[in-house]
């Protein structure tokens, strides 16, 4: 769904190139999954394996691809692996929303890195998109994010929440606060600082 928004401006870095289809097979398919927080055994397993071969370049080719798939990869690479050096772009990316799916994985990025920019664009990001209730996008996961990081902080928009969701009787801030919950341990025991 393309809208207009405060945060068109912002720039991303964007690759030059269409990745290749090897790349994709081995960097993307595997990887853009739905939910972290139930993920099987072979996921886990391929996620580990990748731990141990991917890097900075891969990611940034990741982030840097237009489809959202690469992107959500992207994300989820940087929060396993602690790769705060793109905590602006995923935080602009999460600002613009320019593509679908892409924004749960962004949050859980934002939230592992815990840093006070990461909270600061969850912020920008609920004092927005929480006033457009006619966007269905990511404002539950960056919620639960900012709830993760800062109770507080997340306590001061609960009325914007509650606003938001009047008309959306199948959200349920409970049960994403328990995916999200799950989705971030799933990143602790994938990162390699705690599989050695």
């Amino acid at each position: 769904m393309r809208h207009r928004n405060p945060f068109e401006d912002l720039e991303l870095p964007r690759n030059e190139y269409e990745l290749s289809i090897e790349f994709i097979e081995e960097w993307v398919t595997p990887f853009y999954l739905d939910n972290l927080a139930i993920l099987d055994t072979a996921a886990i397993a391929s996620f580990v394996g990748a731990t141990k071969k991917i890097d900075q370049w891969i990611v940034a080719r990741l982030l840097g691809d237009s489809n959202w798939r690469s992107r959500r990869a992207g994300a989820f690479f940087s929060a396993i692996m602690d790769y705060k050096e793109f905590e602006s772009i995923i935080g602009r990316s999460l600002l613009k929303s320019e593509v679908c799916y892409a924004g749960s994985a962004y949050c859980v990025a934002l939230a592992t890195f815990a840093t006070a920019d990461s909270r600061n664009f969850l912020i920008s990001y609920l004092d927005y998109y929480l006033t457009r209730k006619d966007l269905w996008f990511d404002q539950a996961d960056a919620y639960c994010a900012l709830e993760y990081l800062d109770k507080d902080a997340a306590e001061q928009r609960l009325e914007k929440w509650n606003d938001f969701v009047s008309d959306k009787p199948n959200w349920d801030l409970e049960k994403s606060r328990g995916s999200f919950l799950e989705s971030l341990k799933v990143v602790m025991v994938l990162s390699p600082r705690n599989l050695r």
